[in-house]
């Protein structure tokens, strides 16, 4: 039995071929919503999935740590694989671009809010936005 399928299991749930397509999808997409993950599980010769399964297969991942999610905007959150949490999201109001830098670049701001609040930010999870240099050149 495969790794997922034995952390499936101990979680009560199943390895099923739905969820191992799911988790390949946004492994090669990087970043997605689920409607873009239930673009690519169709085109994975496999035939397509109803999105109502992707967003269940996602919750599956993401439950057991395999898959996270952002929040790059104010539509529907967009999906990594876990390891992929190595980042800030930023993103332009103006033009929509999408930037990331390390999470150690909000260090400070974490901690500042460790030590105002005592509460533990979790940056990885959403996103910052402003405007990217160009459209501040533009205005």
């Amino acid at each position: 039995m495969s790794d997922l399928g034995a952390r499936l299991r101990a979680h009560g749930k199943r390895l099923t071929t739905q969820r191992e397509r799911v988790l390949a999808a946004v492994g090669r997409l990087g970043h997605a919503t689920p409607d873009e993950v239930a673009d690519s599980v169709a085109g994975d010769g496999g035939g397509s999935l109803p999105v109502s399964t992707v967003y269940r297969s996602l919750d599956a991942l993401q439950e057991l740590g395999l898959v996270g999610h952002t929040h790059v905007d104010h539509r529907a959150p967009s999906y990594h694989l876990a390891e992929h949490a190595t980042h800030v999201h930023v993103v332009c109001r103006g033009c929509g671009w999408v930037g990331e830098v390390p999470l150690e670049a909000a260090d400070e701001l974490v901690a500042r809010i460790d030590d105002r609040l005592g509460f533990a930010a979790d940056v990885s999870h959403a996103a910052i936005h402003g405007l990217c240099r160009t459209c501040r050149e533009d205005r």
